[in-house]
């Protein structure tokens, strides 16, 4: 059962929040672990339905979430042994707001580590599987709550989108997920990755819930300073009549794709035709170079935000005599891809090398932005793959440029900071594939429009739960 029909439900007195809760946590209980997606479950979450009053907005809603977002008082690890133990004493705004209107944290999902991997394989506990073949991954860094919102372990979650990591897992798992526009949603409480790309996101397995968690979260917010003073009106944008778009087909980059891409491409086009869009191709010149500005911004971002992790304030201490014998103990704890992506950060801030990296990655990011600017001012959409096949077998990919190529469709957004939208579009060998739409800056309504049509015009015929439904 969808989010918004479990709210209706509640709210008409068929259901009661601990009644859901009580069916979604032993859901999790008896399913997750042969999937793995949640690292951590809410033990007091049936005294906390208990409290709830079925008036609120999102009364008897469960929420997955992903573990480098904090919950006050619930383990959040960030995927890391370094917070292993670490329960944060304050709580996320995008997690404050949902709670305030009735939702429930289910638990915490489980990621690559500080949301750095396309696979959820380098998280530090355990890998995540993908619903539809536990043989496969779900995708990174969200894949736990991918996987999470796939197989109905929680009717919603929510993400982070770095460069990709709500929209490929939720490719590759067949469900929504929106980056939104850079600052739509606080990222106070947010674990930094690489804080002028990291959005919090949510993930769906329909258009309207996407509306449901968007309109609760986003807005202004004085914990945040990047935050926009945007109001949000999602569920009301909904309601409303769809004009006629132009839509734009990204055609740099896009070689590659497999035969079930490549076919989804053509019918997405065909149904949004159908709906009276006008389509045609377009040029975006910078974006197949994003994916290398994105590995010399992200990397330099990172760098500094983990700098923070030296057993001095919190989580895992090394032992040692003198403060560097510490420092070295402590952060020997990363995992190999953490360190990998700090070390080349690193080296594009050292002096004699900044300006040769750094410095042109952002010059850019300035370019890429500027195309994206102009492309808006021809047509009100891009269309482009999410990922350029569906999810492919755990351990497939030992090399790391060859995962980093997995976020080849997607890093440009973050770049731009504009929104963008994963949804299932088609299959391939009984695999999910999932496209993207691309909007201007703070048009995060007008992608959940034209995704909300074309989810009617399919009737929803790409969406399904692979373990059955909870509800």
């Amino acid at each position: 059962m969808l989010a918004y029909e479990i709210r209706a439900k509640v709210a008409r007195g068929e259901v009661s929040p601990r009644e859901v809760a009580q069916v979604y946590l032993e859901r999790v209980r008896t399913l997750d672990p042969s999937l793995g997606a949640f690292l951590t479950l809410n033990e007091n979450l049936l005294e906390e339905a208990e409290g709830v009053d079925p008036g609120l907005p999102l009364a008897g809603l469960v929420v997955a979430v992903k573990d480098n977002i904090v919950t006050q008082g619930l383990r959040t690890t960030a995927g890391s042994r370094l917070l292993e133990n670490f329960i944060p004493p304050y709580e996320a705004t995008a997690v404050a707001r949902l709670k305030a209107m009735g939702a429930l944290v289910l638990g915490k999902t489980n990621l690559d580590e500080f949301g750095m991997g396309s696979s959820t394989e380098h998280s530090a506990f355990f890998p995540t599987r993908n619903p539809f073949d536990p043989g496969r991954v779900p995708g990174g860094s969200s894949g736990g709550s991918a996987a999470a919102v796939a197989a109905d372990l929680a009717p919603v979650a929510l993400g982070s989108d770095t460069g990709g990591s709500v929209r490929q897992p939720a490719a590759l798992c067949g469900v929504y997920g929106l980056k939104p526009t850079y600052g739509r949603v606080s990222r106070y409480g947010l674990i930094a990755y690489a804080s002028s790309l990291d959005q919090i996101g949510p993930m769906a397995r329909s258009v309207r819930d996407l509306a449901l968690l968007m309109d609760a979260m986003a807005g202004l917010d004085p914990l945040d300073a990047t935050s926009l003073d945007l109001p949000p009106r999602f569920q009301r944008a909904l309601a409303e009549p769809l004009p006629a778009l132009r839509l734009g087909l990204v055609r740099e980059g896009l070689w590659g794709n497999s035969p079930g891409v490549e076919r989804a491409l053509e019918e997405a086009l065909a149904v949004w035709q159908g709906l009276g869009f006008s389509v045609r191709e377009v040029s975006w010149p910078s974006l197949p170079l994003a994916l290398n500005a994105y590995y010399i911004l992200a990397p330099a971002e990172a760098s500094s935000n983990l700098a923070r992790y030296d057993g001095s304030l919190y989580g895992y201490r090394g032992e040692g005599e003198e403060g560097v014998q510490v420092v070295e103990a402590t952060r020997a704890r990363f995992g190999l891809e953490v360190k990998r992506r700090v070390l080349v950060g690193t080296f594009v801030l050292s002096s004699g090398y900044y300006e040769a990296y750094y410095g042109r990655a952002q010059a850019f990011r300035r370019r890429l932005k500027a195309e994206a600017r102009a492309l808006f001012a021809e047509v009100d959409l891009l269309l482009l793959p999410t990922t350029p096949h569906p999810a492919f077998p755990l351990g497939s990919r030992p090399d790391p440029l060859a995962m980093y190529r997995e976020d080849l469709y997607t890093v440009g957004a973050n770049l731009a900071g504009i929104p963008a939208l994963s949804f299932p579009a088609g299959w391939e060998e009984g695999l999910p594939l999932g496209l993207q739409l691309l909007a201007p800056w703070g048009e995060d309504e007008r992608l959940l429009r034209a995704a909300l049509a074309f989810e009617e015009a399919t009737d929803r015929a790409f969406l399904k739960a692979p373990l059955g439904e909870a509800l």
